[in-house]
């Protein structure tokens, strides 16, 4: 069945190709609102799923793209294992595909990697309908570029995801949540401080007045940890970070346009730099990305962050302006911008994937 999927999905594509026709990519539809609208023919990769091969033993995972996140998280959750990156699925719906194809982690991504650094190797649809196969199932040491991490975060610009290979890791032990009220300033100096040490940090946030920190890792460890930091413990941790991850917590309730900014952790100036009060951010990732909720003008935040060697990501747009026409990613140098160009280039030459949703220009 998902053999002759993937043919049907393939001569949909060669077909585009041929007639220079857009095509949408749509997996789970969960981020749909990432990035820039595409009006385009649909291809639709939900009905490509199911795990193809997992060894627990081997801490490697190869599945079709179209299989729900969900059922791969309970798959490994059955083993004690988990993909470390803690990757938010907005929704029920959400894939394996576009998971990777946004390169989208969670709370965890600041103390274990991103999603693109646990992809192993991955199979796609060019442009032009060729099947293509990058990586494998093993890490490896090796000179040039690894083209299957071009795939993660390219939105799908680059080709169609039709599986994937991904490495995971046992789960930790044991795990105790933290909090501290202090400003944000204090929470910054405090996080960075802490981020130099061995302590086995997987994750922190800062909002209203609250700093929290996650520590996981064998029961030893931990318990150490949580003397050596002190802090009252969080009852209900658990859910909190899982309702930070998929955007669930009161912060996320509103009509603003959400910011995603990226900044260099000990940053303490950004938000008094664009006159913006505290209480409008949530930090993660040890300060190194803080969550905006605010209508300022797209031009002047990512040139504010541009001016401080971060970037900002116009994540949801508000439900006032449902059909802005702000530019969603951070402006590219003239450089960079003839580097997305050549890949977009090699991999889709007549711009049939996806077109506009990452740049306008590609």
């Amino acid at each position: 069945m998902n053999s002759d999927h993937s043919q049907q999905l393939q001569q949909q594509i060669e077909n585009a190709y041929k007639q220079a026709s857009a095509l949408r990519i749509v997996g789970g539809n969960s981020k749909n609102f990432y990035g820039h609208p595409v009006s385009a023919e649909t291809l639709d990769l939900s009905a490509h799923r199911g795990v193809l091969s997992y060894e627990p033993t081997e801490l490697v995972i190869t599945t079709r793209a179209g299989t729900p996140l969900k059922e791969i998280e309970k798959l490994l959750d059955d083993n004690g294992q988990m993909l470390p990156f803690e990757p938010p699925a907005f929704g029920d719906s959400a894939t394996i595909g576009g998971t990777i194809a946004c390169n989208l982690s969670g709370p965890r991504r600041a103390y274990a990697g991103a999603a693109r650094d646990y992809l192993l190797g991955c199979k796609l649809i060019n442009g032009k309908g060729e099947i293509l196969s990058f990586g494998g199932e093993v890490m490896k040491n090796v000179a040039g570029y690894d083209v299957s991490r071009l795939m993660a975060g390219a939105l799908g610009t680059l080709g169609v995801l039709l599986e994937v290979s991904l490495k995971v890791l046992p789960k930790a032990e044991m795990e105790s949540t933290q909090l501290f009220r202090c400003s944000s300033a204090e929470a910054v100096k405090q996080m960075h401080a802490w981020s130099q040490t061995p302590l086995p940090l997987s994750a922190t946030s800062f909002h209203d007045s609250t700093l929290r920190v996650r520590l996981s890792g064998a029961t030893k460890a931990v318990k150490a940890a949580v003397q050596t930091i002190d802090g009252d413990s969080m009852t209900d941790a658990g859910q909190y970070w899982q309702n930070l991850k998929e955007q669930q917590l009161d912060f996320f309730t509103t009509d603003k346009p959400l910011w995603r900014i990226s900044l260099a952790s000990d940053n303490t100036s950004f938000a008094r730099d664009i006159g913006i009060a505290e209480s409008d951010f949530l930090y993660e990732w040890g300060g190194a990305l803080r969550w905006l909720k605010h209508d300022v003008p797209a031009e002047k935040i990512q040139a504010a962050a541009a001016a401080v060697d971060g970037h900002a990501v116009l994540f949801r747009d508000g439900a006032s302006r449902p059909d802005s026409e702000q530019r969603v990613f951070q402006p590219l140098t003239p450089g960079l911008l003839r580097i997305h160009q050549n890949l977009k280039q090699a991999f889709d030459p007549k711009h049939i994937l996806n077109p506009g949703k990452l740049y306008p220009e590609l």
